[in-house]
């Protein structure tokens, strides 16, 4: 049994890992962190969520298919007339699912979100104007950081946010069990926006949505790894 000291320890030193190793996780690991995730409470137990397990030649193929897509829409956003022109008739690379997700944070969201990106970035040495440095490390996402396999959660459409609160529950177990072992995790909106490349590679079943994916693997020695958001006080987020 651990101690309470040893769990805040523990909980606290996890960070959002943005460089992998391209070492392969043993598909038991996989299978225990799965186990260990469905442990977690879910709303009258319907465990409303799948999950899609992208490995070796799975995985590269979906990868290669965002960065085509990321690609095209980067070229667009920071080239010149032709690729904007290009993106409005093939419509190659635009969001195909989850548009909400390129909308603009407002309020507290958007401080909170811009703050995050400037350290962050900062720390990358990418300069606030330069926009094809940004999109190029945006574009790590798309092959999930190097990591060897990235996790798709979807969720069953008919309990919704109820559904995205118990697949929440169930990856956050996964990602402290992924710490516990010496792996890393970074949960990830960004690939939620292209579903249909991710269910061309998978049997979903009808009624299931992306909801976002999770890049797993072992951290590698690189500074972006010793990167922490800043933790907010509790006074921010209870109510009086």
């Amino acid at each position: 049994m651990i101690t309470k000291e040893q769990w805040v320890e523990f909980v606290a030193s996890r960070r959002s890992t943005r460089d992998f190793k391209n070492t392969p996780v043993p598909e038991k690991i996989i299978d225990e962190l799965l186990t260990d995730a469905l442990t977690a409470p879910s709303w009258s137990n319907t465990r409303p969520f799948m999950v899609a397990v992208a490995t070796g030649d799975k995985r590269d193929r979906i990868a290669a298919e965002f960065l085509k897509r990321w690609d095209s829409l980067s070229a667009a956003r920071t080239g010149g007339l032709l690729p904007k022109i290009r993106l409005v008739l093939t419509r190659y690379g635009l969001p195909t699912s989850n548009r909400m997700i390129t909308r603009p944070y407002q309020g507290v969201f958007k401080t909170r979100s811009q703050k995050v990106g400037r350290e962050l970035y900062g720390m990358l040495g990418v300069e606030r104007g330069d926009a094809k440095g940004r999109d190029a490390q945006w574009r790590k996402n798309y092959d999930f950081f190097g990591a060897p396999v990235e996790l798709f959660i979807f969720t069953h459409k008919s309990i919704g946010k109820y559904a995205a609160s118990d697949a929440s529950l169930f990856m956050q177990n996964l990602i402290l069990g992924a710490h516990a072992r010496g792996l890393g995790t970074c949960a990830q909106g960004a690939v939620a926006i292209w579903e249909d490349a991710v269910k061309a590679e998978f049997e979903v079943p009808d009624g299931y949505k992306l909801l976002y994916g999770v890049a797993l693997g072992y951290p590698s020695d690189a500074k972006v790894n010793t990167f922490q958001a800043e933790r907010l006080p509790v006074s921010e987020i209870k109510l009086s």
